[in-house]
């Protein structure tokens, strides 16, 4: 195998997955500016309030039963953001077993990749795919859920009000939403409600959860409780317009998915149209695109198309990514 033909082969790797994480999976919720914004903030309140204040009591339990080396590879660089992946994700697995488990198939896959090809480029590539695996994996159930969470925050909220209406204290109604509400909304509310009754202070119970799941919409409820707390007044009131915001937010997000999906449509055919042409024509006719790898001329209008192609992908997933 020539390197020209691993280097187009890598170039429409690329292509395709530009395409899956631009076009496929479009952007919903929080813009990438919004989600920066978020983060920083919340990085300020956990400096102000002061290092690890925020850290669930349950998962301080947790670190105290794992073993010396178990928690040493815990406290490895990166792990935290992979054990906060692995929450927002809904998984129970440890974090120090994913990163193994990566390994483990990034190594296989460079081993089997390198004895059935002979490419050590290839090989690379295919242990960095078998490595990235995991990752990505759970970046996909995040997401999914993170959607779910936002669907669901208005019904949670509705069922907090009618709790605090009917009499009953805050403790008392997130622990009715996370008996009475499945998927992470309620797994969430459910770890919220088992650190107030651990002991944790109110404020960094919502805060730890606000972490865990970082989400304009859910920062609009912790601020309106934890302000209530300090100030007074009628929480109920304050979280029927956050939940009317809420609904209403996002509304508006699927009428702007379902108006860009004949834009990203055109898309896929657009960016599509010359990886099938290319496939079909090397099965109907093998020989007639010898051309384009074995001649200098035919590589170099080989690498100019692909990469307009690459151009072209970017610059239409940027018309359609709309962010809010």
């Amino acid at each position: 195998m020539s390197g020209m033909l691993i280097t187009f082969i890598l170039l429409v790797f690329l292509a395709v997955f530009l395409l899956v994480q631009g076009l496929v999976v479009p952007t919903f919720g929080e813009g990438a500016q919004t989600r920066k914004l978020l983060k920083r903030r919340l990085a300020e309140i956990e400096s102000e309030a002061g290092e690890g204040s925020f850290v669930s009591l349950l998962r301080q339990h947790y670190l105290d039963d794992l073993s010396p080396f178990q928690r040493a590879l815990e406290e490895l660089p990166g792990m935290a953001r992979l054990r906060q992946l692995i929450q927002q994700a809904g998984g129970s697995t440890p974090a120090w077993r994913i990163a193994l488990l990566s390994l483990a198939l990034g190594a296989i896959a460079g081993v089997v990749a390198l004895a059935m090809l002979r490419q050590p480029l290839l090989a690379l590539f295919a242990s960095g795919a078998g490595l990235a695996a995991p990752v990505v994996r759970l970046t996909l159930q995040r997401k999914n859920r993170m959607d779910q969470f936002e669907k669901s925050l208005p019904d949670a909220i509705d069922l907090i009000k009618r709790a605090l209406r009917a009499g009953q204290p805050l403790s008392t109604a997130i622990k009715l939403v996370g008996e009475d509400m499945e998927g992470q909304i309620g797994d969430e509310f459910r770890t919220v409600a088992a650190d107030l009754n651990y002991g944790n202070d109110p404020r960094r119970a919502l805060m730890g959860m606000l972490f865990r799941v970082p989400s304009v919409a859910l920062m609009g409820f912790v601020t309106a409780v934890l302000l209530q707390r300090e100030t007074g007044g009628n929480l109920a009131e304050v979280l029927e317009q956050i939940s009317s915001v809420i609904r209403g937010r996002y509304r508006f997000q699927r009428r702007v998915l379902t108006l860009s999906a004949e834009g990203r449509m055109s898309a896929w055919v657009l960016s599509m149209v010359p990886v099938v042409l290319g496939v079909i024509i090397s099965i109907v006719s093998p020989d007639y695109l010898d051309v384009l790898f074995e001649s200098p001329f035919g590589q170099k209008i080989l690498l100019v198309a692909i990469s307009l192609m690459l151009v072209g992908i970017l610059w239409m997933r940027k018309i359609i990514r709309i962010e809010f």
